[in-house]
């Protein structure tokens, strides 16, 4: 659910313009059932692939919408999907909250701001400036400097991260979602080049995504200009969703694992592992992309949602 409030209004604006059209709505019909391509949109829609192409660039920058490029017969798609099941609006914040409502905590944490790791080459990381210290290293993911990572890539091995867990101490946690932008990793760059690249939460693997490749045929959006353009240039975004039934990447379910066998309520932090199972069929890396490199300018992103057991004053907005 995105919730929106007059606190910040130029979202609530960017929003308000993507929604402003019928072609726009028409168009998040279509993707709540299942992912389309911006050619399958149009000819639904029987309506030009460039007139799509334009409202797909509104509802992505309104961030309703992510976008991922996929392999296809030709080249690649863009295959798009939905961020959200619904809007709401708040009008008075000052409201109290009604028993079930549902709120949210979320937190944005970057790449370099990993708090353990055991990686094998081909490794290495690079800031908006420049390649970190030394390639295929592995010593050098325990430098001090690895904080200041956009994009850390390994072949073998996991990056493991610490998040706050700031929620109310009556509140239920409903549900848990977690976005990034990742894609496999090899020498240069290989586009079909399969990795198996799990997750796990509190030591819980939730999940296994096989990304199709290591992608390089074209720069990525926000990658820097001294970067290589025989270097992986972006991933695609991930978006992981765990309640009490089971966890679903891209709103697909991958597992039975719920919240009861992860323990969020029993910490104040959230573990975050992300790596390749030693025993995994497609051992074929990670590449992680931060807010400077890659196609989507953000880090990793966790969003928590909540609701109280009974009516309870709205925490005051920070």
């Amino acid at each position: 659910m995105l919730e929106l409030s007059f606190n910040d209004p130029d979202k609530l604006a960017s929003v308000a313009r993507a929604l402003s059209t019928r072609s726009r709505i028409d168009i998040l019909q279509l993707l709540v059932s299942h992912k389309l391509n911006v050619i399958e949109i149009a000819e639904a829609l029987n309506l030009p692939v460039s007139t799509v192409a334009s409202h797909i660039k509104v509802l992505e920058g309104a961030k309703l919408i992510h976008t991922e490029m996929l392999p296809a017969s030709r080249g690649a798609m863009k295959v798009c999907s939905p961020n959200y099941e619904g809007i709401h609006i708040a009008l008075n914040m000052k409201r109290r909250i009604p028993k079930g409502e549902l709120n949210h905590y979320e937190v944005e944490m970057p790449i370099g701001h990993y708090s353990d790791c055991e990686v094998s080459p081909t490794c290495g990381m690079a800031s908006a400036k420049s390649v970190i210290l030394n390639e295929d290293e592995p010593a050098i993911f325990y430098h001090p400097e690895h904080i200041h990572a956009q994009i850390i890539w390994f072949r073998k091995g996991y990056v493991e991260y610490l998040l706050p867990m700031e929620i109310p101490p009556e509140a239920r946690i409903e549900s848990l979602e977690l976005s990034l932008e990742m894609c496999s990793e090899v020498s240069s760059y290989n586009n079909d080049w399969p990795s198996d690249i799990s997750l796990w939460i509190n030591g819980v693997e939730i999940g296994t995504w096989t990304s199709p490749g290591d992608f390089g045929d074209r720069r990525g959006k926000l990658n820097p200009e001294w970067w290589s353009d025989w270097a992986t240039q972006y991933g695609l975004l991930k978006t992981w969703h765990m309640d009490y039934e089971k966890t679903m990447l891209d709103m697909e379910k991958v597992s039975d694992v719920t919240l009861h066998d992860v323990n969020l309520a029993q910490s104040p932090k959230l573990r975050l592992r992300i790596g390749i199972q030693p025993d995994a069929v497609h051992q074929g890396g990670v590449n992680l992309f931060g807010q400077g490199f890659g196609d989507h300018e953000q880090h990793i992103v966790m969003r928590v949602n909540y609701t109280f057991d009974s009516d309870e004053q709205k925490p005051a907005e920070k």
